[in-house]
């Protein structure tokens, strides 16, 4: 999934707090990003930019479409950053400039580092009916922003049931499960499923600040009731959180360390200046080499929109 606004601005992960007095409440806006799919995107915002490495966080879903229609993402870049996707219902194709093809189905992670510079498109399958789907980023510090862009397709992870929850780890180590999604960050990720309802009592990490936000149904924590689409942030600090999930409720819950390294990020790329991200949208408006060339794609790829600034 992509950034496809035209009117993208530049943001900086320094502009937000990392601690907050409470629990902060994040509404999720709607997005274009390709075909007949409108996503709820929920970071960044004013309110928040990032939770540990997580700098970006759409919601793709549930939604319903007639087959061929649904998301169909044009080849577009990244730089600095992984992209991570959840897949709960419906398959996507996933291309990229390194010669990758892969269906992502329900219950599977695929993780694409960009590094230098990547570029992929993201397809519904024709038979397809539906999706629903998380896609985040993941900024990479300035050890790794750099590196050599990578793929790996994920179909397993760890699962279990406790508190009456179906718990699904994606990234990190919980309650004795460890993850084998690779990241540069300490991160946590979880998908938490109720369909009876339950009161859950989630141990965290008192190192990261977290947010959960409710993919399906209502949760509370303590008097505040959070639906769908909404986030609760979290800063750093807490050992432990109460929850009560309703019947029907699934929820991800976000967790990191606070990132030390300013990032700016303008349309799909991430950068540690405003010359990187300037270098980045030169080098891929004029089809240079740096993001080669998706197998595959008959489309013309996505165009970048103008910098908000003279570069």
């Amino acid at each position: 999934m992509s950034n496809q606004e035209t009117r993208s601005q530049l943001s900086s992960s320094s502009d937000c707090l990392n601690e907050v007095a409470s629990v902060q409440r994040i509404n999720a806006r709607s997005a274009e990003i390709g075909g007949t799919l409108t996503v709820n995107r929920v970071l960044p915002t004013r309110q928040r930019r990032m939770i540990g490495a997580w700098c970006f966080l759409d919601h793709a879903g549930p939604a319903r479409f007639a087959p061929g229609e649904g998301m169909h993402v044009g080849a577009h870049p990244h730089t600095c950053l992984q992209t991570f996707t959840w897949m709960i219902e419906g398959e996507v194709m996933h291309r990229d400039s390194l010669g990758n093809e892969q269906v992502l189905r329900p219950g599977e992670v695929n993780l694409m580092t960009a590094g230098r510079g990547i570029s992929h498109t993201e397809d519904s399958l024709p038979s397809a009916s539906g999706l629903h789907a998380a896609q985040l980023w993941i900024a990479l510090p300035k050890t790794h922003g750099h590196c050599d862009p990578d793929f790996t397709h994920y179909p397993d992870l760890p699962r279990w049931t406790a508190q009456r929850v179906k718990h699904s780890l994606l990234v990190g180590s919980y309650a004795g499960y460890r993850s084998a999604v690779q990241v540069h960050s300490p991160l946590l990720a979880m998908d938490l499923e109720s369909t009876q309802g339950a009161a859950l009592e989630l141990d965290l990490d008192p190192r990261f600040e977290h947010g959960i936000l409710l993919l399906e149904g209502e949760l509370s924590i303590g008097t505040e009731v959070f639906s769908e689409n909404q986030l609760a942030y979290m800063g750093c600090g807490h050992q432990s959180l109460k929850v009560h999930l309703a019947p029907g409720c699934r929820a991800i819950l976000l967790g990191g360390e606070p990132f030390t390294d300013e990032i700016l990020m303008f349309w799909n790329f991430v950068g540690y200046s405003k010359a990187e991200i300037a270098d980045a949208w030169r080098d891929w408006n004029a089809g240079d080499a740096r993001f080669g060339r998706v197998t595959g794609y008959q489309g013309e790829p996505l165009q970048a929109p103008a910098l908000p600034w003279r570069a």
